[in-house]
């Protein structure tokens, strides 16, 4: 297991608030909302090549941070020694790893999670072909058929956005207008597994006219 402490720059509780669920609600928000809390790796096999400052976790890849987790078949981290700086904006500072290098102290520029990427996010989920978390930006892409779930709302499209210092997201069709952005809202209430209406029961018979009393024929 790989820890990763993040590092982003703190914001006032009230603008966090503001801040938060801008744009299509989608599971890789939760990465923004958990920016305080550690990052944990989990992978069958780990590879670093340290000269070429690159790790690379392979099998079962999962990745927890507060109540966010994320499962792809492969993740890249690319990091650079610290003190040679990653380029990060001022605006959020790049994630601090823990050991990604044999060395320790290094910093993390760039994530790359490729294959059936998965992003859960309580009753949230975001999944496509490959996710790319960028440091220096404090952004994250999901790319490749993009299917985001909340309860039983659908969202589709072939590139979702979300800037993980304002919490803004992003849904974008594919390239030269292929395709589009497609969404399915069920109102809340309807739908499957909504409760049941009452029966319905028949009306009361119609009152009858006044009993007519008179002589036998």
């Amino acid at each position: 297991m790989l820890a990763l402490a993040v590092g982003a720059q703190a914001q006032p509780k009230n603008q966090q608030q503001q801040q938060q669920n801008k744009g299509p609600p989608n599971a890789l928000q939760g990465f923004s909302q958990n920016r305080d809390e550690p990052v944990n790796i989990e992978s069958n096999t780990l590879e670093v090549r340290d000269k070429d400052k690159v790790a690379t976790f392979s099998g079962d890849v999962r990745v927890k941070q507060g109540d966010t987790a994320m499962r792809s078949q492969k993740l890249v981290v690319f990091y650079v020694q610290d003190g040679q700086g990653g380029g990060a904006a001022e605006t959020g500072k790049p994630m601090q790893a823990a050991t990604p290098g044999p060395n320790g102290s290094q910093k993390i520029k760039r994530l790359e999670a490729r294959g059936d990427v998965v992003v859960t996010q309580k009753d949230q989920t975001a999944t496509g072909e490959i996710g790319v978390f960028d440091m220096p930006t404090n952004t994250v892409t999901l790319t490749g058929n993009v299917v985001m779930t909340q309860g039983k709302n659908v969202l589709r499209g072939e590139k979702l956005v979300v800037d993980l210092t304002t919490g803004v997201s992003r849904v974008e069709s594919g390239k030269n207008g292929k395709g589009r952005v497609q969404g399915l809202f069920l109102p809340s209430g309807g739908g499957p597994g909504a409760p049941a209406s009452a029966p319905q029961t028949a009306p009361p018979p119609a009152p009858r006219g006044p009993l007519q009393l008179g002589p036998r024929n």
